[in-house]
């Protein structure tokens, strides 16, 4: 499986906010960008020149970058979301937020998206019964999600299960003693919290 091993507290600096991908070491000061809050690199504090483009590659970079995904990837799932009905960039989210290592962290199992998508390449979800080792498998109305049941034994996830405050979307139902969540409906734009701009995705791509 491909995906990012470089230090993930510089992708954060690189757009000048936090994107939560150390779980709980961003809540605290110990955080890179509050000692750091420009982007890395030799010239991080220089005058950075502005314009369109900088702008639409900004927000692609921060929703590649808050779930995940590489750039092809990330494109493949736009080309699928273009060829939905509806609007391309809400769709778009949409099927980021259905993703079943997404799905995991927004149940509050993980602490992380990082931490979801290891548990998932390793076998430690179930959708419906069954294990899936595919991150980027897509949860549908209904599913249910769990642990397997060795899985809840493990003692970060009942660390996570124990500390971690985090508002379960609407469009799931937890189970947080049987580390079970259940899909209710597929996400809406206005239930996802990701501070992305997706038209500026949509116009960039649309180049």
């Amino acid at each position: 499986m491909a995906r990012y091993t470089g230090p993930v507290c510089r992708l954060c600096r690189r757009e000048k906010m936090k994107l939560f991908l150390k779980g709980a070491k961003c809540d605290t000061m110990r955080c890179p960008i509050e000692k750091k809050p420009y982007p890395p690199g030799v010239h991080g504090r220089g005058r950075i020149r502005e314009s369109e483009y900088m702008f639409q590659l900004r927000e692609k970079q921060k929703a590649r970058r808050i779930y995940g995904l590489l750039e092809r990837q990330f494109r493949n799932l736009y080309q699928r979301a273009a060829r939905e009905k509806g609007i391309t960039g809400e769709t778009l989210l949409c099927m980021l937020e259905q993703r079943v290592d997404n799905v995991v962290f927004r149940a509050g199992f993980a602490s992380s998206r990082n931490q979801a998508r290891q548990w998932v390449r390793h076998g430690h979800v179930l959708v419906n019964g069954k294990r899936v080792t595919i991150s980027s498998f897509m949860v549908r109305k209904g599913d249910v999600v769990e642990m397997a049941p060795k899985a809840r034994n493990m003692i970060v996830l009942r660390h996570n299960l124990d500390t971690i405050d985090r508002l379960v979307p609407m469009w799931l139902e937890a189970v947080t003693a049987e580390a079970k969540v259940t899909v209710r409906d597929l996400p809406l734009r206005d239930q996802i919290d990701v501070p992305v701009r997706e038209q500026l995705i949509v116009e960039l791509y649309s180049k």
